[in-house]
């Protein structure tokens, strides 16, 4: 499925207004343990892990060694850091205002 076109779906974009709602850590850790599985939670941080590291400028294979991602992880991560949507630069950036 196209992204684009992912976001058309209503289920879709009533789970983005459910981010929307959510205030706070403890609703935020209510919200992804009732939503994700603890794997997937874990690989959502490893992957914003991933992320930070490569933005810092460190080399693919000490990413996976310092994260435990794998080589395609890593690839993949990089190419949405630095792909059209913006997602994880948006974080990152607000990361670093704090």
């Amino acid at each position: 499925m196209n992204i684009e076109k992912m976001f058309e779906r209503p289920d879709v974009d009533q789970l983005v207004e459910a981010f929307q709602l959510v205030e706070g850590p403890d609703e935020i850790r209510a919200f992804l343990t009732d939503l994700c599985t603890p794997r997937e939670i874990c690989d959502f941080a490893q992957r914003l892990q991933v992320a930070r590291y490569l933005d810092e400028g460190e080399p693919y294979v000490e990413v996976q060694a310092r994260t435990g991602a794998s080589s395609t992880t890593v690839s993949r991560v990089s190419k949405s850091l630095n792909g059209e949507y913006g997602g994880y630069r948006k974080v990152l950036v607000k990361f670093g205002d704090q």
